[in-house]
């Protein structure tokens, strides 16, 4: 399987603490060496960079490790491959323009048979599942909003929707973002933190990486991080649900649907 990074924050933020123990897991510490990608946006700008060579060996993760760009939304991956070959067209996330916004999707977990997928014009460039499904959530919302992007509660309704379909083939961890809100969906595993004041230290579970938050921080920052494993080893997670959707939007959880109890 594969693992998830995502971030929300309500001021620019740098990703390099997390990111430097998701990246320990490309490889080093965990199997996931088939390759890792980022999307980070700022305002209305989203800027991405793939590599298919594993995050712990890659010096553009090096990188990113240890670059303060600050950004409002992160989604970051690192893969182990199980459907289409490792090579760059593979390495999530993938975008696709959808309502005059570059939307950035990443997915962790197997679909059985993806070709069913019924895709009409929004094709993979890739050979995955995650970027088939993808392109099928793409069309499945551009078939029932057309044109014009609706209001954030009825787009999350029909994600969950969506996002259940897909998880009855398989396992489907999923972050989506277009810049103002991140979507995550859990199968599996997916755990949350929000960071406010007042901020305490944490330390990394894949690095010998202590950060002391209220050192870099101002008492209005709000970020929270996702992601597939917690990071940290002193900080209380929150684990996400079999079927839960959560959305963030600058660092604050503003919806969540979870799954009732016979699903």
């Amino acid at each position: 399987m594969c693992e998830l990074l995502g971030m929300s924050a309500n001021v620019p933020t740098d990703i390099c603490f997390s990111f430097s123990g998701l990246r320990a897991r490309g490889g080093r510490t965990g199997p996931h060496k088939d390759g890792w990608g980022m999307a980070m946006y700022r305002d209305d700008s989203v800027w991405s960079i793939h590599d298919p060579r594993p995050s712990s060996d890659s010096d553009m993760a090096e990188v990113m490790s240890n670059t303060s760009l600050k950004c409002h939304i992160v989604i970051s991956h690192i893969r182990q491959a199980n459907v289409g070959h490792v090579c760059l067209p593979n390495t999530h996330p993938f975008s696709r323009l959808l309502w005059d916004k570059t939307w950035t999707y990443a997915h962790n977990g197997q679909l059985d048979t993806p070709q069913d997928l019924a895709i009409l014009s929004h094709y993979p460039l890739g050979t995955t599942d995650s970027e088939r499904a993808f392109c099928w959530i793409v069309e499945q919302l551009l078939a029932k909003f057309g044109d014009t992007m609706p209001k954030v509660e009825d787009l999350t309704n029909t994600l969950s929707e969506l996002c259940d379909r897909l998880r009855e083939k398989g396992v489907f961890n999923m972050m989506l973002s277009n810049g103002q809100y991140l979507f995550c969906y859990c199968t599996t595993k997916l755990h949350w933190i929000t960071r406010r004041a007042p901020f305490k230290p944490a330390t990394l579970a894949d690095e010998d990486i202590t950060v002391d938050f209220k050192e870099v921080t101002t008492d209005k920052d709000v970020v929270t991080v996702i992601a597939t494993q917690p990071l940290t080893h002193d900080e209380t997670w929150q684990q996400m649900h079999a079927g839960e959707l959560c959305v963030f939007e600058a660092g604050e959880l503003i919806q969540q649907i979870k799954p009732s109890p016979d699903s």
